[in-house]
């Protein structure tokens, strides 16, 4: 079992399996969501904070990338994002923004649930911006400890002059005609079981109540303008090259006060001069010389965070794998840590001098020159089985 801290897996939050369809998944939100729902529940701050919580398992799990991201980091693959989320980043007026068709015409409580927070002042606005995708390259010490990174980021941001509303002044906006502000129309059917009401989106205003007489000079009416923004990022210590983190809310500003999208952080690897990953290890290639091997040295090896004494025993043969404990990389969803592994390499000359050769020569038929191994030394496959272990 993972170890996602204090927060709730999304997929017992909903009561379904890891393998659940998109379908599974919407029916599930559509269930908890409906029994949590704050006009069945009123004042109940409970049922509130679960209502939040379902449309925050619903929003990752619906999306099939984010899905995925979760299945492998867990609740560390959105960490990018401090206090986001809706449980600290939207609100009652954004979930039913965002996920307003969970309660639609073919919801049984269509004609109350919904409606009556619709008429009495929340009103789905504008249209919710897209999500932008950036890379971040980390090097090795930055991934280990993990990094806060501040990025600048080209992107739709909301406009200064008008404030997100896309109309010239307050009273450039007035309700919309059709529905007369409240963003829904609703219909009345006869069917078997007797009259039928449903509510529907406005297509006049789009379900946001009002419509602008005269736009806003500097976006045009969109609400937002092409700019910059400064991003600051908390980077959780353990991820992984192909890692994605998600910031809520931080991607392109919706259109005439739409909710804003996400900001996905695609994470690199930038390649270090000596050591290689796998997964939570470090592995590191150290060649030493026959004269080292035989007789034993005291060495320095690099690390990710500095570098580290190993004692080289006398005798040491090629391809001894030394392990320095707890040197590898943290896992991002536990208090696992790997481990530095450091295979010895004993380093044969290409080319010797005509008195190294006469030296070796005489040590060529010596007993104690003479290959020996060790019927206790353990296999090439048991180390690399040891290695990967």
């Amino acid at each position: 079992m993972r170890d996602w801290g204090m927060k709730k897996d999304y997929y017992e939050i909903l009561g379904i399996s890891k393998s659940a369809s998109q379908e599974e998944i919407k029916k599930a939100y559509r269930k908890v969501a409906m029994q949590h729902h704050p006009d069945r529940n009123p004042g109940d701050k409970v049922s509130e904070e679960k209502f939040k919580e379902a449309a925050e398992a619903y929003e990752i799990l619906s999306d099939t990338d984010k899905r995925a991201q979760y299945d492998r980091f867990g609740h560390q693959a959105f960490s990018g994002n401090r206090g986001g989320g809706f449980g600290g980043g939207m609100n009652m007026d954004d979930i039913f923004s965002q996920f307003g068709d969970i309660f639609g015409d073919d919801n049984p409580f269509g004609s109350f649930f919904g409606s009556n927070r619709r008429s009495s002042g929340t009103r789905s606005r504008g249209t919710r911006g897209s999500n932008l995708r950036v890379k971040i390259k980390l090097n090795y010490e930055e991934i280990a400890k993990g990094a806060k990174k501040t990025i600048k980021v080209k992107k739709y941001v909301l406009c200064n002059t008008c404030g997100g509303s896309g109309a010239k002044d307050k009273n450039s906006v007035q309700n919309c005609g059709t529905c007369g502000g409240s963003g829904q129309v609703r219909r009345v059917q006869n069917t078997f079981l007797g009259q039928m009401q449903t509510v529907t989106t406005c297509p006049t205003c789009n379900g946001e109540g009002s419509t602008v007489t005269h736009k806003c000079s500097a976006c045009k009416g969109d609400g937002r303008v092409y700019g910059e923004e400064t991003v600051s990022i908390d980077i959780p210590a353990g991820v992984q090259e192909g890692m994605q983190l998600s910031l809520s809310g931080r991607g392109n500003a919706g259109e005439r006060g739409g909710s804003a999208g996400d900001l996905i952080v695609l994470i690199e690897e930038e390649a270090h001069p000596h050591l290689h990953r796998d997964g939570l290890n470090v592995a590191f290639d150290l060649h030493i010389s026959i004269p080292d091997a035989v007789f034993g040295t005291q060495i320095e090896v690099p690390t990710i965070d500095g570098r580290a004494k190993i004692k080289i025993p006398p005798g040491t043969q090629s391809g001894k794998i030394f392990r320095l404990k707890g040197k590898g990389f943290p896992h991002v969803n536990s208090y696992e840590k790997g481990d530095q592994l450091i295979q010895v390499n004993v380093w044969t000359p290409q080319h010797v001098s005509t008195e190294e050769k006469e030296t070796l020569e005489r040590l060529k038929y010596s007993d104690n020159f003479q290959p020996k191994p060790d019927k206790n030394e353990k296999s090439f496959f048991d180390k690399v089985r040891e290695m990967f272990s």
